[in-house]
């Protein structure tokens, strides 16, 4: 399917490895030019260096802490122009209200959190007089499958739910789009490393780590390149009359009231 992407440019956060990274790749693909951020430079020198390679088009990188506004205020004057703003940066651990202290709470939710609505504030505010422009905020079906166990990440991801559709039901007034993804699991190097773990605790090895996956949907976890088509759909002017939502990719967990 052509997109009609060609030609525009995107920044995309947390683009130095799973969803991010399969992001950015899926929007240059289409020939979009990206710029790139993250803490690591090394790691956001590697995709930018196979972006080029693969498909041509100009992709810059900034290693950045996203929880510092001074970085956003530095994203926001080197990247005035961007047609596309992919939030993604941050991950928010497990754990009960006991176990979260206020000190790890606080740092996780300046990252994803703050980060996006930061982020949000200050791109917005640049599309807002082109009368142009889509952010998409990848964000996690804890939102929707609330789990007292994930509370940290659960009320996180529930509040930029809110923050998305609440702002995306007004901003076509300002000729903008602002949508949301919720993954379900994906099989990121974060969440094969953590059921290697598991495997390794449970079933005596880290090699038999897919065999945790049969109670998913379809036994298995998503991918980081099915996420990433999605962004590029939304973001194409195929989804023009699409914001103020957000769209749950996760097997079906959540109709199924399913935590795995």
């Amino acid at each position: 399917m052509e997109l009609g992407l060609r030609g525009r440019s995107a920044l995309v956060t947390g683009a130095s490895q799973g969803i991010g990274r399969a992001t950015a790749l899926e929007l240059a693909r289409e020939g979009v030019a990206v710029a790139l951020t993250a803490r690591t430079a090394a790691d956001l020198d590697s995709v930018r260096d196979e972006i080029v390679a693969k498909y041509g088009v100009e992709a810059r990188t900034f290693p950045l802490d996203l929880s510092d506004s001074k970085s956003v205020a530095v994203l926001a004057r080197e990247c005035s122009t961007i047609d596309i703003l992919v939030n993604n940066a941050g991950a928010i651990p497990r754990g009960r209200i006991d176990e979260i202290d206020e000190r790890r709470w606080r740092e996780v939710w300046d990252l994803k959190v703050f980060g996006y609505i930061n982020m949000t504030r200050a791109f917005y505010a640049l599309m807002k007089p082109r009368r142009k422009g889509v952010i998409v905020n990848i964000l996690g079906n804890g939102g929707e499958l609330l789990d007292a166990g994930y509370i940290c990440g659960s009320t996180g991801n529930a509040a930029l739910m809110a923050f998305t559709r609440a702002l995306g039901g007004a901003s076509h007034k300002d000729g903008v789009r602002v949508v949301g993804i919720n993954p379900g699991p994906v099989a990121t190097e974060r969440l094969v490393a953590l059921m290697q773990k598991e495997a390794k605790d449970r079933l005596g090895t880290p090699d038999r780590w897919r065999e945790l996956m049969q109670p998913f949907p379809f036994e298995r976890a998503g991918t980081s390149e099915e996420i990433a088509c999605m962004v590029a759909l939304l973001a194409s002017d195929l989804s023009a009359y699409t914001t103020g939502t957000v769209i749950t990719i996760d097997g079906g967990m959540v109709n199924g009231n399913s935590l795995i």
